[in-house]
């Protein structure tokens, strides 16, 4: 169970760090920041698909429903966007170890 946590996290700390470093690259398209925000907007919004007092599902949607976002975003991005920010979050990531 803690093995495939580790493993979700990881995925999702990189997926992060991809849009983080793709709404800041200067060919990003138009959609991107909109989107991003819309993401943040219901990630702390009271509002939400499953309501939160629902127990163990009112968690879930925001644990499983953030991150598929994330991730559809990215493969909506151009491929030489994706690329380089790829390369940036690698990078960064080499010079944290």
């Amino acid at each position: 169970m803690w093995k495939r946590f580790s493993a979700l996290w990881t995925l999702v700390r990189r997926d992060g760090r991809l849009l983080w470093y793709a709404l800041r690259h200067p060919d990003a398209p138009r959609w991107l920041k909109p989107a991003a925000l819309g993401l943040v907007l219901y990630a702390i919004s009271p509002i939400d698909l499953i309501p939160d007092f629902i127990p163990g599902l009112g968690l879930m949607d925001d644990v499983v429903l953030i991150p598929l976002a994330v991730h559809f975003i990215l493969r909506r991005l151009p491929a030489h966007v994706l690329r380089q920010a790829e390369a940036r979050a690698g990078a960064q990531t080499v010079r944290a170890r």
